[in-house]
Order: C-alpha cells, then sequence, then structure tokens
C-alpha cells in the first residue's frame, strides 16, 4: 500500500471516531478514539473466524505502519513545539522547583523502581529478561506522554497552578525520558556494561545539546520574525522551525523532543511578546491547535489499531496486568519522594501526590520506544523484545482508559475533600502559596 493510501485511510479513520465519540459518546478524545479503534481492530479479528480475508487485511495493514517511525520521528516534534507554545513562562517559573525534581529525578528513580519490580515479575513468571532490558522498560515506561496529557488537560478543569504542574512536568520529563532511554539503549546493543558515568555522557549528549539547539533554532527563527510582519510567512517559519530542526537533531544525536520544547517556549512566549503582531499571534495559535487535534487524533487511531501488530501470549499478557500496579507505585514512590523534598522548601498540596500518580498517562510514545528495540543485536536475537512490547502496550491502554477515565472526577473529588473544614489545606491555595516563596 503507498503512502497516501495509507495516510488517507488514518484520516478517515480518525475523522470517523471522532465524528462517533463526540455525537454519541462525548468521551476525552484520548480515550474515546482508542476505544472505538481498539473496538473495531477486535471487531475485524472476530470476524476472522468466519471471513479469514477480513483479520488478515488488517492485521497487514497494521503490521505495515511503522508506528515507532511515525511517532518518534514524524508527528512527536509537532505536537511537543504546540504543547510548549501554550505553556506561559511565568507560570512555569513558579512551577520550577518541582517541575524539574519530576522531570529528571523522578524519571530517574520511577525507571530504577519499575526497573527492579518489572525484574521480579517476569522472573516470577518465569520469563527470562536481562537487567538492561528491564531498566530500559523503566525508562520507556515512567515519562508520562504529554500527547495523553495535554489532551487530557482540556477537560480535567485542574487550578491553575496544578494543571501547569502536570503540563510543563509531561513536556519535559518526556524529552528527558527519550534521552535516557536511548543511552540506555546504546549501552544494550553496543555490549558495553552498564557504567553510570558512560550512561551519564550519553544523556548530557543528548540533553542538554537538545536545549541547546533547541534555544539556538529558536531564537534565530525569533529574529525572522521579528524582522517581518506577515502572518502566512511567519507561520511557515514556525513550521520550518519543527520540520527542520528536528530532522537536524536526529542527525546530530540530540533530543529532539527537548529542543522542540525549549523552542516552543521561546517561540510561545518572548516571540509572543517582542517578535509577532497580534493578529500574527491570532493566526499561529490557530494553526498550531488544527495541527495538535489532527494529529492526535491520528495518533490515537494509530495506538488502537497497533494491537493487531503485537503478538501475545498468555504469560506476556499477564505480566502487563501485573505490570500496572508496579507502573504506578513507582509512581507514586517517586512522586511522593520529590513532593516530600520539595515541601521542605514550600508548601505543596497533598492532593498532589494522588494526581500526580493517577494524571501521568502513558501513551503512545512509550509503544514507539518499546518498538524500537531492536530485534537482535550482534547476529543475536533478542528474546525480551516481545514480552516488553506487550507489557507496555497493557500499561499504554490502561492508562488510556481507565486513568483518563477516572482522572477528572477523581480529581475534583480529591480537591473537594482537601478543602473540606478538617480535612487536608486546599489544594490550590497550597499551591499559590508555593508559588509566592518559588
Amino acid at each position: 500500500m503507498h503512502t497516501s493510501d495509507f495516510v488517507a485511510v488514518l484520516l478517515v479513520l480518525a475523522a470517523s471516531f471522532s465524528y462517533l465519540n463526540r455525537r454519541f459518546l462525548r468521551l476525552p478524545t484520548t480515550v474515546g478514539l482508542t476505544a472505538l479503534t481498539l473496538l473495531a481492530s477486535l471487531a475485524a479479528v472476530a470476524a476472522g473466524i468466519v471471513f479469514p480475508a477480513v483479520e488478515h487485511r488488517a492485521v497487514g495493514f497494521a503490521r505495515q505502519i511503522d508506528f515507532n517511525q511515525t511517532v518518534l520521528h514524524g508527528m512527536l516534534g509537532f505536537l511537543l513545539f504546540a504543547g510548549a507554545l501554550r505553556i506561559d513562562l511565568g507560570d512555569l517559573a513558579q512551577q520550577k522547583g518541582i517541575v524539574a525534581l519530576l522531570a529528571t529525578a523522578g524519571v530517574v528513580v520511577s525507571t530504577l523502581l519499575v526497573g527492579g519490580m518489572a525484574w521480579g515479575v517476569l522472573d516470577l513468571l518465569g520469563v527470562p529478561v536481562r537487567p538492561i532490558y528491564c531498566l530500559l522498560f523503566g525508562a520507556l515506561i515512567s515519562p508520562t506522554d504529554p500527547i495523553a496529557v495535554l489532551a487530557l488537560l482540556k477537560r480535567l478543569g485542574a487550578p491553575r497552578p496544578l494543571e501547569v504542574t502536570i503540563a510543563s512536568e509531561s513536556l519535559f520529563n518526556d524529552g528527558v525520558g527519550v534521552a535516557f532511554f536511548l543511552g540506555l539503549l546504546e549501552i544494550a546493543v553496543n555490549g558495553h556494561g552498564f557504567s553510570p558515568g558512560r550512561l551519564a555522557t550519553l544523556f548530557l549528549r543528548e540533553a542538554l545539546g537538545g536545549a541547546a539547539f533547541g534555544l539556538a533554532a529558536g531564537y534565530l527563527v525569533y529574529r525572522l520574525l521579528k524582522s517581518v510582519d506577515d502572518y502566512q510567512l511567519e507561520v511557515l517559519l514556525s513550521l520550518a522551525l519543527v520540520a527542520g530542526g528536528y530532522a537536524l537533531t536526529d542527525a546530530l544525536h540530540l533530543s529532539g523532543p527537548i529542543a522542540m520544547v525549549v523552542a516552543g517556549l521561546l517561540i510561545g512566549n518572548h516571540g509572543r511578546l517582542f517578535a509577532m503582531s497580534a493578529t500574527t499571534c491570532q493566526h499561529l495559535d490557530v494553526f498550531w491547535e488544527l495541527i495538535d487535534e489532527v494529529l492526535n487524533a491520528v495518533l490515537f487511531v494509530l495506538l488502537g489499531l497497533e494491537v493487531l501488530a503485537v503478538t501475545f501470549t498468555s504469560r506476556y499478557l499477564v505480566a502487563g496486568l501485573l505490570a500496572v500496579p508496579a507502573v504506578l507505585m513507582a509512581r507514586f514512590l517517586s512522586v511522593g519522594l520529590l513532593v516530600w523534598l520539595q515541601r521542605r522548601l514550600a508548601p505543596v498540596g497533598r492532593g498532589a501526590v494522588r494526581v500526580l500518580t493517577w494524571g501521568g498517562l502513558r501513551g503512545a510514545l512509550s509503544v514507539a520506544m518499546a518498538l524500537s528495540l531492536p530485534r537482535g543485536v550482534a547476529g543475536e536475537a533478542v528474546p525480551e523484545r516481545d514480552v516488553i512490547l506487550v507489557v507496555t502496550y497493557v500499561v499504554v491502554v490502561f492508562s488510556v482508559l481507565v486513568q483518563g477515565l477516572t482522572i477528572g472526577p477523581l480529581t475534583r473529588r480529591w480537591l473537594a475533600g482537601a478543602a473540606r473544614p478538617g480535612g487536608e489545606k486546599a489544594h490550590a491555595a497550597a499551591v499559590s502559596s508555593e508559588a509566592g516563596n518559588s
């Protein structure tokens, strides 16, 4: 099938399921599109019992999609840039302490906790997995997915400080998580022994290099924006920044996600204030909001279709179900530890730990990283790849469908409980106090 045919089918599916969700289900976009596509995929499998050609064609279509390439090297840069455009640096500065902790130390602590628990679960089930691949699973599943999280925040209705914390953490820990994952992957693929020093070097090259590149590229485009007043050209320059910048970071082996977040913050704040007219700002926002909506719809349709390309076994499925509470526990412990440390500097609402834990959705990015694991290294097969892919997919589907569907009501209940007389301090007031003391 030609690329244009794939794009046509995905757009038709995304538009059809989006209509059905908006017209009848009225679920959050992430939940509705994933659920509908999963149901359609499973219906194709069921229909295959009577009409084998139906299942064969559906599975063949799903397996021809290069999910990893499409997400990591296609959509991700555009979605991160669009998300970063909406973050106000003033709000981010007020939450900088907790965001920095969650996006860096939080990813590392969660990776170690998930890796250890995954090794124990898989060993208990008799599935042999080398420790480095357990750490790889921890690294790919620990970052919250900014694509899923930002889509969720549109309907969450959380207080602004908490919303900024969740959104900013998801944008930054995504880049940090990808850089950490790639560092571990290089160690696993090249056969080097695990070395914290080497991992730190690889991580710093990816993360700091990506941030520096994003700042330089964003500043260059900012200067170009400042020299003209033509909204069509300025929107095109922003598009070129993302497409060209992300491709160049790939070629230079730098972190494209971090680069796009930094560039988006610069254009969305400094550029908006000093380089663009009100007309340009309006058109830029509309354009990138449309890009965000379309790519999100396609992405979650892809996530639902990927069930047809994953090979499930009973042991792998059980491992995935056991990994769900393990990942949530690791998230709770890592967030709880860092929020406790932050409270020693400034107040943080107690409800924040529960909201950040349950609202830390995993999404298509984790599946894309799992799919990037090699099938073979140095002529030898990598048996861990299949189990990690199945476990990742199960955790992600649970996260999107269950956590994504319940986080809104649970957040309102937790915040209302914190505000009741005799209960915890109101989260909004606590976070506002944190902002004043930062």
